[in-house]
């Protein structure tokens, strides 16, 4: 099939597929300690997962913020479009965990970008994927937490 015909995300699928859990190196945004925290609990990093997605505010909707800014309040209809962008580009996050057979994910950071002088909004979803895997031979965690009582 011609390159121009494929859908996509069968091609984003396939390039996924390659990396599947426990084929060697990942990424992370993890700290080191914060990784073997995760694997002392019993849980397997898969790899750096991200959602993205990238919102026109509209020109109308521009204006109309514009004037509602200028009377004070919440400017409803920019805080839907800010609300709908964040659900979109975690679910794309949520989504490229699944597909790397992840139970959940851990270090979300979330940005938000304006761009062509406040038209154009990108909102950034980043975590890492894990995946619980028990402990080896009945092992238990060796982590502890200590709080001081004063």
């Amino acid at each position: 099939m011609p390159w121009f015909r494929r859908d996509p995300q069968d091609a984003i699928d396939q390039e996924l597929a390659q990396y599947a859990p426990g084929r060697g190196a990942f990424t992370s945004d993890l700290s080191g300690q914060e990784f073997w925290l995760v694997v002392d609990k019993g849980y397997r990093p898969l790899g750096l997962v991200v959602g993205n997605c990238v919102f026109s505010m509209g020109a109308m909707r521009a204006a109309l913020a514009g004037i509602r800014v200028a009377f004070r309040g919440e400017v409803r209809q920019m805080s839907q479009l800010l609300y709908d962008a964040r659900e979109l580009a975690m679910k794309r996050m949520k989504d490229e965990a699944d597909r790397l057979g992840a139970d959940g994910i851990i270090g979300v950071n979330l940005s938000i970008e304006e761009m062509h002088g406040g038209e154009v909004i990108e909102v950034t979803a980043i975590g890492t994927a894990v995946r619980y895997v028990g402990y080896p031979d009945g092992e238990r965690s060796r982590g502890t937490v200590v709080v001081p009582a004063s």
